[in-house]
């Protein structure tokens, strides 16, 4: 009688705890499939997207409510459903890191957010209470979230990452997260945040982690290591290369911009003016590159490209536009600035795959891992939430009280052109093509399979012969299936990709590089692009010393739903292949060189669908003695409905190659005659 009536009691007493647990799990549930809704647009402020400060307000809160979702208590870590993959942890010794970057990461999102409210509760959790809470247990060795000083030879670690993070926020919000905490509390977060900042690092962005370390510190009174924040406040700068772009140590991507270009100007606004005017002034002059260059890497529509390494940072990519705002400058056109960033945020918050779990996903839209790094865990996608950093320029401030228009696109571009932006030292290629409004960039990728120990330099991440915003780069496969590269049959009867391209010069409308195979440097092509109205003009000189067969391959189309539909047309002698997915079309048209066109269906290779199409062309090279072939190839697109003219699919009239000169004669439909020195 006594064990039934023990277990009756344990029952009850358990109950309100199940209920509770349950009942968070229905409401976890319920919103992890919601998609953010844009409530009461302003489209008299903003015609294009309807969205305002509030609204960048309601999207950083709906982020980190999904966070929250997993918060019941302050112990409770910021850690989140492990994403099926290469992504980390893979073993339980390095969760807590893991935790770290949950933390650090969602507190981007946060910091903003409690400088204006810093009663905000969420979950029934107070917020502000929660990272106070769990940034003190970070140095508490009984804690799960412990977090190791660096050891006196210790080198540069994720660690030194989160704790740069967790400086930016503590910098530009330590009225709510720092001044609270006891002395004792922050003499501790010192010892150990310097003793990370306070040493080696990467040679890339990950400077401004040692910097951002430093200079918090030293702005609260501490004895912090002067000469090494100058260092390598001066190797920082040694890393621009003009036109807002930076270097990331090889690479240029995104990430090369606007993690550099926001770190200066958050850096220069809430330290360096004060202490280091003369570093302040010379990061605020590269910002102030960036608005003549930046925004047309952005689609009309303010969509980003997919491109580069960490994808699944999104709407991180443009917060240098807000941050406009600190400068003042009265020729920037920020309702252009906002216009292209609250166009990000949508693109992301509105899709209906960016949430999992109430997680955004790794990947781009959805969950996609060919593009996903062995560096990231679910939290890591919470860098993306530096776009709110934005929300620190004041509410009358011309980024939030501009009318929103679309610049260049209406005020530069006209129908049926294209335009080049060629960004000099760094060697990027951006295109606007304002008959679909969409825009396209070629960059850097020279990197070996062999030597990319994190496997993401060599990758389709960079390998492409350019990315677009209406086409987002599709996987290669192992049967061939290529999109917008080449793919070669290599002496191990495999796919290969080109990856080792050389720039060689942009002249007159025209982008030059030369690539080797990796595996076979008999393999190497001249390779030459030319950016037209309704799509690219590809004009390659084969020069390789063997055999092999090949591939050529047109952006990829997502199926959208109906099947995606084929249409083939005869023009004089050039065969026309069409694919339409009810979006977009495309289409490719072999004038040199190549055997055959066929259309490639693949499955789990697009980051917008499952199953996708993809126009190859390809040929059997047999090398001839004293002589190159050429592989001319048109690659089109318009909007799915509209009408293509024979003019407008055979944009070429006439091309001779000259073995002699070493150089191609085109003679286009509108006219236009270019003449390709290799």
């Amino acid at each position: 009688m006594k064990n039934h009536q023990f277990l009756v009691l344990l029952l009850l007493l358990g109950l309100p705890i199940w209920a509770q647990q349950s009942e968070s799990q229905k409401n976890l549930e319920k919103s992890a499939n919601t998609v953010f809704e844009i409530k009461n647009p302003n489209f008299q402020l903003s015609p294009q997207t309807g969205m305002t400060k509030q609204h960048w307000k309601d999207a950083a809160l709906y982020l980190l409510q999904g966070a929250f979702g997993y918060i019941h208590l302050l112990e409770d870590p910021m850690k989140f459903p492990k994403q099926e993959g290469k992504s980390y942890p893979q073993d339980e010794a390095k969760v807590p890191t893991e935790k770290l970057e949950g933390l650090c990461r969602t507190l981007f999102v946060a910091a903003p957010l409690l400088k204006e409210n810093p009663s905000l509760t969420i979950n029934n959790i107070k917020v502000a209470d929660y990272y106070r809470y769990q940034i003190t247990k970070l140095t508490d060795p009984q804690s799960a979230s412990y977090i190791v000083p660096r050891s006196k030879n210790g080198g540069p670690s994720q660690n030194l990452v989160e704790f740069g993070a967790l400086s930016i926020s503590l910098l530009v919000n330590s009225e709510v997260l720092w001044d609270p905490l006891t002395q004792q509390q922050k003499d501790a977060l010192a010892k150990t945040m310097l003793s990370y900042g306070d040493g080696p690092t990467v040679n890339s962005n990950w400077k401004f982690f040692n910097i951002f370390v430093l200079s918090f510190f030293k702005e609260k009174g501490y004895a912090v290591n002067e000469k090494l924040l100058v260092e390598y406040l001066d190797k920082s700068l040694l890393d621009y290369r003009g036109n807002g772009w930076y270097n990331d140590s090889p690479a240029y991507d995104y990430y090369s911009m606007w993690a550099f270009q926001m770190y200066g100007m958050i850096w220069s606004e809430y330290f360096g003016k004060a202490n280091y005017p003369e570093y302040a002034s010379k990061f605020k002059n590269n910002f102030a590159d960036l608005k003549n260059n930046y925004p047309y890497l952005f689609s009309q529509n303010g969509e980003m490209i997919m491109w580069g390494r960490s994808i699944s940072y999104r709407t991180g990519a443009v917060v240098p536009f807000p941050l406009m705002g600190f400068e003042g400058d009265a020729t920037t056109n920020y309702g252009w600035m906002r216009r292209i960033a609250s166009g990000v945020i949508k693109q992301f918050f509105t899709h209906p795959d960016f949430m999992k779990d109430n997680v955004p996903t790794l990947g781009f839209y959805g969950a996609f891992e060919p593009s996903v790094q062995v560096y990231s865990c679910r939290g890591s996608v919470y860098w993306m939430g530096k776009i709110f950093l934005g929300l620190l320029v004041p509410d009358d401030n011309p980024f939030w009280t501009a009318k929103e228009n679309e610049g260049a696109w209406k005020t530069e571009f006209k129908k049926n052109k294209v335009y080049n932006k060629f960004q000099g030292v760094s060697e990027i290629l951006i295109t606007d093509y304002p008959n679909i409004g969409a825009s396209e960039v070629r960059a850097w990728c020279n990197a070996k399979v062999k030597d990319d120990w994190q496997k993401f330099r060599s990758t389709e991440n960079y390998n492409r012969l350019s990315y677009s915003s209406a086409f987002p780069w599709q996987a290669d496969g192992e049967n061939g299936e290529v999109a917008m590269n080449y793919v070669i049959k290599n002496k191990m009867n495999q796919w290969e990709a080109f990856r080792l391209y050389t720039f060689k010069k942009f002249e007159d409308g025209i982008y030059y590089r030369d690539v080797v195979l990796e595996t076979d440097a008999n393999v190497k092509f001249n390779l030459a692009e030319i950016p037209l109205a309704n799509g690219i003009l590809r004009v390659d000189k084969n020069n390789s010393s063997t055999s092999f067969a090949m591939r050529l391959g047109h952006y990829a189309l997502p199926k959208l739903g109906s099947e995606i539909k084929t249409t083939v047309r005869k023009i004089k002698n050039y065969e026309v292949t069409i694919i339409d997915n009810g979006k977009y079309q495309l289409a490719m048209i072999p004038l040199l060189g190549w055997d055959k066109s066929l259309v490639v269906q693949a499955k789990g290779l697009h980051p917008e669908a499952n199953e996708s199409s993809v126009i190859n062309l390809s040929n059997n090279f047999i090398p001839q003695k004293d002589q190159s072939t050429v592989y001319a190839t048109l690659m089109l697109w318009k909007k799915s409905g509209e009408k293509w003219s024979n003019k407008e699919l055979l944009a070429v009239k006439k091309i001779n190659f000259s073995s002699k000169e070493n150089t191609v004669n085109v003679s286009l439909a509108n006219g236009e005659k270019k003449l390709i020195k290799y």
